[in-house]
């Protein structure tokens, strides 16, 4: 008896690990200290020394249930950017630059192949935010997963100068509420979806001229992230509070950016919805 025989295959991830390398090359920023494979992730603080009291933010996630759709569709290079974008949208909601990030995998049997594809949708998640890659851990775990299922969730830390922290105590009666356009139903709600939809390869294959696509590549865009956008609205209208829309939706999300005594009005009316909204009301009489 042997590792390998017991179900952790060593040298599978030591594959893994050079597979994904040039993903984490695309990451990479000159604060980045050390390469990949090291026992942790060094980074320095150079970037934020002028700031008058540089103040760390940071934000834990995963992708929940919109995994057992991946593993339907066998498509693994999206997900991560799930991960990541609802980690670093977070940190954007206190008005922070998300400086790196580290992921973590946990699957039945490591196949280094779609573990490089997982962690290929981490890095574009990175590259598109900003943040570094910086560390992470893949760990096989016989016997607790299916050999053919994963779980990834991660973890970033960003950096805003204390003073420029969003402060909702300073709303006032008249100020604007603005909405920026989501891609989807980003990755929350997935138990409920998984109870609209008889969610299968058939129906995740079939196409939907309401929604200009199949249902599976709907559902699998992946989450929005919106650091960039919320950087340029920071420079440009100077945002008292922001809300990060995910479990629970608007009732839940935006009682959290406001002061006890301020309320917001939506009209839903003037926002556009995304198809497959309409789509889960109806077929889930919701």
């Amino acid at each position: 008896m042997d590792y390998k025989h017991s179900g952790v295959d060593i040298e599978a991830g030591y594959k893994a690990v050079e597979l994904m390398k040039k993903h984490v090359a695309r990451t990479a920023r000159p604060e980045m200290l050390g390469g990949l494979g090291g026992f942790s992730g060094a980074f320095s603080m150079e970037s934020f020394k002028n700031m008058e009291k540089p103040t760390l933010v940071s934000g834990t996630d995963g992708v929940g249930t919109k995994l057992k759709l991946a593993f339907l569709m066998d498509k693994h290079d999206t997900v991560g950017i799930d991960c990541v974008a609802m980690c670093v949208n977070d940190i954007a909601c206190a008005g922070g630059e998300p400086l790196f990030f580290l992921d973590y995998i946990a699957l039945g049997k490591n196949v280094p192949e779609k573990v490089a594809s997982i962690v290929s949708g981490v890095a574009e998640g990175c590259v598109q935010s900003g943040c570094a890659l910086v560390g992470g851990e893949t760990a096989e775990m016989p016997g607790f997963y299916p050999e053919d299922e994963y779980d990834v969730a991660g973890f970033a830390v960003g950096v805003v100068d204390k003073s420029k922290i969003l402060n909702m105590d300073s709303q006032k009666e008249g100020d604007v509420l603005i909405a920026m356009q989501s891609s989807g139903v980003h990755s929350n709600g997935f138990s409920l979806i998984r109870n609209v939809f008889t969610v299968n390869e058939q129906n995740l294959a079939r196409h939907f001229s309401d929604l200009g696509t199949t249902l599976g590549d709907c559902l699998l865009t992946p989450t929005k992230i919106y650091v960039n956008a919320i950087q340029q609205l920071l420079a440009e209208v100077q945002p008292k509070s922001i809300a990060h829309i995910t479990g629970g939706g608007f009732y839940e999300n935006i009682p959290r950016m406001l002061p006890d005594n301020i309320s917001v009005s939506i009209e839903k009316a003037a926002l556009p919805t995304p198809g497959i909204f309409k789509m889960i009301q109806e077929v889930g009489k919701i």
